[in-house]
């Protein structure tokens, strides 16, 4: 059984209380079919556990196979860095079919975040390196498609739907799954 190697820090973008007795971790592609689909999942998750549940995303992003993954991770970067994480990454996913740098003009500035300095991100890269990060310690910790969830530190390997999902956090909870 896999393994997550990088411990949840302070610096991750985290939903939820750190002390939550189940910690959900996904290492996820904006652009990925599958992530698109874990997207609502999740966020029905996060309704019905409330403060039992800490959600962490880290952005792994599949750039051999989709062409906007890695700039749409250095969108949602530069709106955590502004402290619009979770704004920005919801709307990437609710718009997962328009991503371009369009839609990040737009989302940044629908934000109130200042596009001009998106744009300056992109070209000198300034994000491009928490994005590649994450991804160097998902491969780390065994990921190697998108999404990849860990709960309490242990790759979930079972189906990504409602129930399995829920099952295997109310193992956790119980102590079952660590």
């Amino acid at each position: 059984m896999a393994k997550l190697k990088i411990p949840v820090t302070s610096s991750d973008h985290v939903a939820g209380p750190e002390q939550a007795a189940v910690t959900l971790v996904e290492y996820g592609d904006y652009q990925c079919p599958g992530c698109g689909e874990a997207y609502p999942i999740v966020k029905e998750l996060q309704r019905n556990r409330g403060q039992s549940l800490c959600f962490v995303f880290r952005n792994f992003p599949l750039t051999e196979v989709h062409s906007h993954a890695e700039a749409a991770a250095e969108t949602a970067e530069f709106a955590g860095a502004h402290g619009k994480f979770w704004g920005m990454h919801d709307a990437l996913f609710e718009n997962q079919d328009m991503l371009g740098a369009e839609l990040y003009s737009a989302l940044a500035e629908s934000l109130g975040l200042p596009v001009g300095e998106l744009g300056a991100a992109f070209r000198a890269g300034t994000y491009r390196p928490r994005v590649r990060n994450d991804l160097a310690g998902g491969v780390r910790s065994g990921v190697s498609g998108t999404p990849t969830f860990f709960i309490n530190g242990v790759r979930h390997d079972a189906s990504l739907d409602f129930d399995t999902l829920s099952a295997a956090l109310d193992a956790a909870a119980s102590g079952a799954g660590r």
